[in-house]
């Protein structure tokens, strides 16, 4: 089925709303909308029946179904003010109000599949599965499905299908190729839970509804001492391990004609690379084509925000002053429009701990994990701010619960330089040499690590090694703080009075030792 309306083209099957020869870039979610505004355009559509169709009855904030709105009327050339084609009734709902016609293309139709599109991003996680020989252990297995379900669908972007229609499957044969067919979704999570004394393993397996290939499997294992807690801490790590494989698999799809939420995806597909220039700049370029295509994205304006940040915070920026400038805007026209979106917060936090405004940005990553409390980033990042502020004895604590959350996550080297970093502070040296040659092995090209080595070796007299560290600083650097002490304290800010002492006391003077002169 094909609408037209006016120079638009509204192609249900290829999802693809076209202006003459021109195809016009949209969100899935600001697409479905539209088809089912002009699929009813004989009568109102109220905003629940809007949130069932569209977003499966997960909820959602007003601002967001207003941006969606907004979205739909700007890619048919309708304003709000305007509302030519889209508009609101007061406590009633929406209707689309232009002339339209239906077009039926007998060729399409023969050659059409039983099968929809479906959303990118799009997940059903299916009731685990309880092989204990106790059947009581069943809401055990319910829970970790129903909170599983809750934190998948905080994560950026995701389209999660709803608890109460996953659990229909309980007790059923399982046909992913058929249950993709029928919600419409790209993957399925399956689950089992076992039991056995004070043990409890669960294992679960993400699975490709289209060709039914198993793209992933893990196993958890856990005492049974406290079952609640070992529940938050298993759905906590799932959903941090599914953030990550779902995004790497979605990203390598091919695509012939890539719309804003791909160039998205594949930004956040090449910021699962350990960080290097390269890494840095691949995930910049992919966010600003995604702008390209939909200006207004706050999903876009927030990632690009978050990407400039990490480029200047890692020191790989050739002006970190002006990506920090550029993001600060983009951040802010981000929260303005998704006040509940935790990717919006987040972004927020990163431009404030880049200007060094650490208290403001910890109430940043606070809303953060408040919205999304599966944010290994944002705990990490949470501890460092508090560390510059003082908390010192909090770095090292934030930075295990990250690594517990996200244990293979591929940027964990700066979890790992962060804990070698408060040793290193602190005097103990050999622990401060394991935990940074940890974060220098899974990020070889980041020059700050490479800093934090020389200083400790110089500090334990291996003079050598130290030079060495210090060379590869200078080489992998993006500008030139690592010329002189007096120059990288310009550039590198340590936060309270009693947090400068230390780092004056054991990093400054070890680079000294290593040969930085001081001017």
């Amino acid at each position: 089925m094909v609408f037209r309306f006016g120079s638009h083209e509204l192609d249900v099957e290829r999802r693809e709303l076209r202006r003459g020869t021109e195809t016009v870039a949209l969100e899935p979610q600001v697409f479905d909308l539209l088809v089912h505004l002009v699929r009813n355009r004989d009568r109102v559509i109220s905003r629940d029946e809007l949130i069932h169709v569209v977003w499966d009855d997960r909820i959602i904030s007003d601002s967001t179904l207003a941006t969606r709105l907004n979205a739909a009327r700007r890619a048919i050339g309708d304003t709000g003010n305007a509302q030519r084609l889209i508009r609101t009734m007061q406590r009633k709902g929406f209707r689309f109000i232009g002339e339209v016609t239906e077009l039926q293309d007998p060729a399409r139709e023969a050659a059409a599949t039983d099968r929809l599109t479906a959303p990118r991003l799009s997940i059903v996680l299916l009731p685990f599965a309880n092989l204990s020989d106790d059947v009581e252990q069943q809401y055990f297995a319910d829970g970790i499905t129903g909170d599983l379900t809750t934190c998948v669908s905080q994560l950026p972007d995701m389209l999660v299908i709803s608890r109460n229609t996953a659990f229909t499957y309980r007790d059923r044969p399982v046909d992913t190729k058929q249950i993709g067919r029928e919600l419409n979704v790209r993957y399925a999570l399956e689950g089992e839970v076992r039991r056995s004394g004070t043990r409890v393993r669960i294992t679960a397996q993400l699975i490709d509804t289209e060709t039914d290939a198993h793209l992933w499997a893990e196993r958890f294992e856990g005492e049974a001492g406290d079952l609640f807690a070992l529940q938050d801490e298993i759905t906590s790590q799932l959903a941090a391990a599914l953030d990550l494989e779902l995004v790497d698999a979605d990203a390598s799809r091919p695509i012939e004609k890539p719309d804003a939420l791909d160039y998205i995806l594949r930004g956040r597909a090449a910021r699962l690379k350990p960080p290097s220039r390269e890494s840095r700049a691949e995930a910049i370029e992919h966010f600003e084509q995604a702008l390209v295509l939909d200006p207004y994205s706050a999903g876009g304006q927030s990632w690009l925000a978050i990407a400039l940040t990490a480029r200047a915070l890692d020191s790989m920026a050739r002006q970190p002053d002006a990506d920090i400038s550029r993001a600060e805007d983009l951040a802010a026209r981000a929260l303005a429009v998704s006040p509940r979106r935790a990717l919006a917060h987040f972004a927020q936090a990163q431009v404030l701990r880049a200007q060094h405004r650490y208290d403001e940005a910890t109430l940043e990553y606070e809303a953060t994990l408040s919205l999304n409390p599966n944010w290994a980033h944002a705990y990490s990042h949470l501890g460092w701010c508090r560390f510059m502020t003082g908390a010192i004895d909090e770095l090292v604590a934030a930075q295990e619960r990250a690594i517990r959350l996200s244990p293979r996550d591929p940027q964990i080297g700066l979890y790992f330089s962060r804990v070698g970093c408060a040793h290193l502070l602190q005097g103990d040296l050999d622990e401060a040499l394991v935990w940074i040659e940890k974060a220098r092995n899974a990020t070889p090209e980041h020059p700050q690590f490479r800093a934090f080595l020389a200083a400790a070796h110089a500090l334990k007299s291996d003079a050598e090694r130290a030079a060495t560290e210090l060379a590869e600083a200078r080489r992998l650097v993006g500008d030139d703080r690592y010329a002189s002490t007096a120059r990288l304290r310009a550039v590198e800010i340590w936060g309270v009075p009693r947090v400068v002492a230390l780092a004056e006391q054991t990093y400054f003077a070890g680079l000294r030792k290593a040969g930085m002169p001081e001017e």
